[in-house]
């Protein structure tokens, strides 16, 4: 139960209901509880109404006028810009499980989220980071183009707060050890023995392209965390061949999977995926060819989170090696951020590590 809230010098009263209790209340995440009674979301007639059915049935009708009050007059809405379409964005484990984070956080401040996309090159999609009502903005996963959002955040004096960036002046860093994680990764292959190693990467930037990636295509590459990563590898294996795929998505995997094992070609006996969602259609490709996971080829993949073992094509794997990311918690700190600086504080950056968790999809190269 959520305890009451009080302020100095008040007596302590019944508690007002919170957008969190809403969601448990409905069955739902923060974020869903959130873009529901927003109604700025992806969220289906059914879940929105399960959602306000909730929220009458324990008189939660909005965010606290109170908290809003200590923003001095603000809108109380934190902008959460993301890379991909909203719709693609949604379908990523890994970014609805951040927005969790924030939207658990802003919620019990009494804050409402609202979901922008990253702008395109030109000025298509420019005009709500120019005139929407927001009071400081989080980036998730905005690796490839944020320099023009960015700019226009800072000529409105909005706070920016960056999740997984390089440099951003004046933002607030929330940050993963991408290029450390996945060079603990590629040591625990090596020291199984691993020689033949391939990297699938993440997009290296907006282009979305795919394929393998030359030298010049390593130095044209803007994506922060997919560039980390794989210089996290190279750390081990500096002549490690990379493929880029064209998103975080099984198919994007398969795809890769599909040129890495194709008859006649030099096989790798181990693939570090760039997320568990590659690395899923990486096992998918692999056992399409009749290769066994781990004995012909192990698989790591970068994420943690929950695979559906119907992904895995009914394969005797039960549990993916990866790397466990605290998504949750990187979106609590976000959120945490951008509200002490509407307070007035400068926020404070946060740094989280991953952890290597063994599974059944790695193992001793054959001899």
């Amino acid at each position: 139960m959520d305890e009451p809230a009080t302020t100095p010098g008040a007596s302590a009263g019944p508690s007002r209901p919170t957008l969190a209790a809403v969601a448990r209340a409905a069955g739902v995440a923060a974020s869903t509880a959130s873009l529901a009674f927003s109604g700025s979301g992806p969220v289906s007639e059914e879940t929105r109404t399960r959602v306000l059915a909730a929220a009458a049935a324990l008189g939660y009708d909005g965010p606290d006028p109170r908290a809003r009050s200590l923003r001095r007059g603000r809108s109380g809405v934190i902008g959460v810009v993301m890379d991909d379409r909203l719709s693609d964005a949604f379908r990523d484990p890994v970014n609805v499980l951040t927005l969790d984070g924030i939207a658990e956080v802003a919620g019990e401040a009494g804050a409402s989220l609202l979901l922008v996309r990253s702008p395109l090159d030109d000025e298509r999609g420019m005009g709500p980071l120019v005139d929407a009502p927001m009071d400081a903005v989080v980036l998730v996963g905005c690796n490839v183009r944020v320099d023009r959002a960015v700019a226009v955040l800072r000529r409105r004096g909005i706070p920016v707060v960056a999740i997984e960036a390089d440099d951003i002046e004046g933002a607030v860093p929330i940050q993963l050890d991408n290029r450390e994680a996945s060079r603990r990764a590629a040591a625990f292959l090596r020291d199984l023995g691993h020689t033949a190693v391939t990297v699938v990467t993440l997009p290296l930037d907006a282009s979305r392209r795919q394929g393998p990636i030359s030298e010049e295509r390593f130095a044209e590459g803007a994506a922060f965390t997919a560039m980390e990563r794989l210089r996290g590898v190279r750390g081990v294996y500096p002549d490690a061949p990379a493929i880029e795929a064209a998103g975080s998505s099984v198919e994007d995997g398969r795809t890769a999977g599909q040129a890495l094992f194709a008859p006649g070609g030099s096989r790798p006996t181990a693939v570090i995926a760039q997320s568990d969602l590659l690395a899923v259609g990486v096992i998918s490709a692999a056992l399409e060819h009749g290769l066994r996971v781990p004995e012909d080829v192990s698989v790591v993949g970068f994420d943690g989170i929950h695979v559906d073992d119907s992904l895995l094509h009914r394969s005797p794997m039960r549990h993916l090696t990866t790397l466990v990311q605290p998504f949750v918690q990187k979106g609590q700190a976000a959120a945490r951020a951008a509200l002490a600086m509407l307070e007035g504080g400068s926020g404070e950056p946060a740094s989280f590590r991953s952890e290597l968790r063994i599974g059944d999809t790695t193992g001793a190269p054959r001899t």
